[in-house]
């Protein structure tokens, strides 16, 4: 694909699912939309029409994570989690993935590796699978429409400007941070 600003997904190798996207914002807001819960809320909600009501982080290495998702059209919520294993500020987080319904099976392991330059941040979500099927079918489940549609959102929420709360100061990764605003 020619346009940077376009999400592209590819299968590498038997069992990785390989996403990368271009966004014109320096990678700290980016890094920064990916471990802060009232971030994350804001933009990962895949198609229209899905809210998170809950988004729990605590961003060090051996910490989980707990995404709730919710169609807010019937109720039906989606949960999924995971630990993180790696974390390099700005640059890289590592964790691993398991839904609380099972769409494919085992656990997953993700890998968001940021890199900028000019000024623009390239996102590469590599997520490894435990089989071929368990990737293959994730590919065909339209993940991708759900994942661009988010990314479409990251977009507008880091390359606005004057977005609230973000590359204000020096962010405090080490301590736990919930999504706990009220719902």
């Amino acid at each position: 694909m020619t346009n940077p600003e376009t999400l592209k997904v590819t299968a590498r190798g038997d069992r990785e699912i390989v996403m990368t996207r271009e966004f014109n914002a320096p990678r700290r807001m980016v890094f920064d939309a990916f471990t802060k819960p009232e971030l994350v809320k804001q933009w990962l909600l895949g198609p229209p029409g899905w809210s998170m009501p809950v988004c729990e982080i605590d961003l060090k290495v051996g910490g989980a994570y707990r995404y709730v998702w919710r169609r807010d059209s019937d109720g039906t919520e989606m949960g999924m989690g995971g630990v993180y294993r790696e974390i390099v500020p700005q640059e890289r987080i590592v964790s691993t993935e398991v839904f609380d319904q099972a769409w494919y099976p085992g656990e997953a392991l993700g890998t968001i590796v940021l890199s900028e330059q000019g000024g623009k941040n390239t996102v590469t979500q590599t997520v490894l699978y435990q089989s071929r099927e368990a990737r293959d079918g994730v590919l065909k489940s339209g993940m991708e429409s759900g994942v661009a549609a988010s990314y479409d959102r990251l977009a507008q929420l880091v390359e606005s400007s004057g977005t609230a709360g973000m590359g204000k100061g020096a962010p405090n990764h080490e301590r736990t941070s919930n999504g706990g605003s009220g719902d």
